[in-house]
């Protein structure tokens, strides 16, 4: 389906209103042509009628022009108010409908697509690109047809004075056309390149002032200036191409509608010289023609308009065409609480078809309660294997199983909804610290918020802040220290209440004080939970019921510490490496 059948899917809730809309339009701009008309009975019913005497002509312009008054200034201005109103209810609803479907969608992308694609780029299509398609409604579906209705009118008027004048005033219709076709169809590429290459400008931007730290850091601003400038350039050389092929269209486009009028001054004033036309037929074929080619004209600057709004609705639907990788089977089904046992069966993972395997045939049977922590080298899977488990990426070989049903049979949401997760680096929102821990559980209580924050050891650094749970934290947590953004991110764990648990480097980017802090908090949330734990520092996963050595995608050791530290294999090395023994 082409992106504009798609985005018409949009309109057609509110088709009526469009007819109503478009209706209401036809009397606004039908009004208008009332005055070429009144100007010609003015000039050959009243001003050069020989037979009636000047003080009739003075009550027939009174009665004439009183009767046009009352129109234009009681009828027309509400007509005009309706008009504007209804096209900008329409298109801005519109707008509404698809930033709503496009928010749901992205929300739904896989993280494989987030890791290929800037933020800035996908936020550029979501606000500037969806709100340029709101041109396609006002313009192409609205704007266009009552310019085209109102040229057809004007030509009908038209047709009842003069049919030879018509047809001298649309002779170059044929050319216009015609014009049309070559101009525009390069016009759309050109806009669509140009918004392209503004969307490489903002992801780079967003990207680069999330960044300013790094910067400043390694003193990189004049590096930094020659980067944003070269393709600030690029967006520069874009536009520019698409300003001149778009100065060239208006030049001969407006060439046309110039030399149109000028036709029919010459045609219309020969034919009065001749008798064969009144002088108020040719004053009002000129006020028609103004008539016809001023909606000409808009409907030139509504074609370029337009075509940049088909650019845009091509773009936001190649966003919202973009496939997902974790797909419900259509037999999946939901699953509420699960008891948290846990089969990874001859796993195996790589993240492209090309790439080489991350994981080669994992295999790991988790009885619920049982705390599982992954260890190893970076870059050995061990945070790839658990990022499997709330299927964020499928499995390409063998299969996870949730209390004996494999994950692919269960809807996502349901198994997400059993699982809470820390992070290394956690997302905070910049909002309040309470809404941030309620992301757990939108529908919980101010108690029950607290006693999260009090279990994650979190409520006496909240009690001390100015305002408490009500202190807004900033961009990812800005005004937080990284001990406190952890603390928020347990509590909103503990607020979840999930039965499995996935400790990711929680622990491994905090001070010695944080840490201990943090470590008494997770292990209290994980008592009684099915819970895994991806560490570097060793000391914080001796209690674990069994450690598993990854390495190269592969397991290489499971057991406990103390079996582990008996068979002085790899976790033995690893652990006489950070000197952890005291030896």
């Amino acid at each position: 389906m082409s992106s504009i059948k798609q985005y018409l899917q949009f309109v057609k809730p509110y088709k009526w209103k469009i007819v109503i809309t478009v209706f209401v339009g036809i009397m606004k701009f039908g009004i208008p042509l009332l005055i070429p008309l009144i100007l010609k009975y003015v000039i050959d019913n009243i001003i050069n009628a020989e037979d009636m005497a000047d003080s009739a002509k003075l009550e027939q312009l009174f009665w004439l022009m009183g009767s046009a008054f009352v129109i234009f200034l009681l009828l027309r201005p509400p007509i005009e108010y309706f008009r504007q109103y209804l096209a900008q209810w329409v298109g801005n609803t519109i707008l509404y409908d698809v930033r709503d479907k496009l928010f749901d969608h992205i929300q739904k992308l896989s993280l494989k697509f987030y890791s290929q694609t800037k933020t800035g780029e996908i936020i550029s299509r979501v606000i500037h690109d969806v709100e340029q398609t709101k041109n396609f409604v006002v313009t192409g579906l609205m704007n266009i047809w009552l310019d085209m209705i109102t040229i057809l009118i004007a030509i009908g008027i038209m047709l009842t004075m003069d049919v030879g004048l018509t047809i001298v005033a649309i002779i170059l219709f044929p050319i216009f056309g015609f014009c049309v076709k070559f101009f525009y169809g390069r016009l759309r590429r050109l806009t669509r390149e140009r918004s392209q290459s503004l969307a490489e400008v903002q992801g780079h931007l967003h990207e680069r002032v999330q960044g300013i730290p790094v910067t400043r850091s390694f003193a990189l601003e004049d590096y930094e200036q020659g980067q944003f400038a070269s393709r600030n350039a690029n967006f520069l050389h874009k536009a520019l191409n698409h300003t001149d092929w778009n100065a060239k269209t208006f030049a001969v486009m407006n060439t046309i509608t110039d030399l149109a009028p000028l036709l029919v001054i010459a045609f219309a004033g020969y034919q009065v010289i001749q008798g064969n036309v009144t002088v108020g037929t040719m004053v009002a074929f000129s006020g028609y023609m103004e008539r016809v080619y001023s909606p000409l004209r808009r409907l030139i600057s509504s074609s370029t308009v337009l075509t940049q709004s088909i650019a845009s609705i091509d773009r936001v639907f190649e966003l919202m065409n973009e496939s997902y990788d974790i797909v419900d089977n259509p037999d999946a089904k939901k699953i509420d609480r699960v008891d948290g046992d846990i089969d990874i069966d001859h796993v195996s993972f790589k993240y492209e078809d090309e790439e080489t395997q991350v994981l080669r045939d994992v295999t790991l049977n988790v009885k619920s309660g049982e705390t599982i922590a992954f260890v190893g080298m970076s870059g050995g899977g061990k945070s790839t294997l658990i990022s499997l488990i709330p299927r964020f990426y499928d499995v390409t070989g063998g299969s996870i199983k949730v209390d004996g049903t494999d994950i692919r049979d269960v809807k996502a949401r349901s198994l997400r909804d059993n699982i809470g997760m820390v992070l290394q680096d956690n997302i905070l929102f910049s909002e309040s610290i309470a809404m941030n821990i309620r992301m757990g559980n939108p529908d919980a209580t101010d108690e029950e918020v607290v006693e999260a924050a009090k279990a994650a050891n979190a409520h006496d650094f909240i009690q001390e802040l100015h305002e408490g749970y009500d202190t807004m934290v900033g961009e990812r947590g800005v005004k937080l220290s990284g001990g406190q953004k952890q603390r928020i991110a347990i509590a909103r764990v503990f607020l979840k209440n999930p039965p499995i648990l996935i400790f990711d480097e929680a622990t491994s980017a905090l001070d010695l004080e944080s840490e201990h802090i943090i470590q008494e908090a997770m292990e209290r949330l994980a008592s009684d939970r099915t819970t895994f734990i991806v560490a570097h520092r060793l000391a914080t996963i001796t209690h674990a019921d069994r450690i598993v050595h990854i390495e190269d995608g592969e397991i290489k050791e499971v057991g406990s510490h103390s079996e582990l530290m008996a068979q002085k294999g790899h976790y033995y090395d690893l652990y006489q490496v950070q000197n952890l023994d005291g030896a």
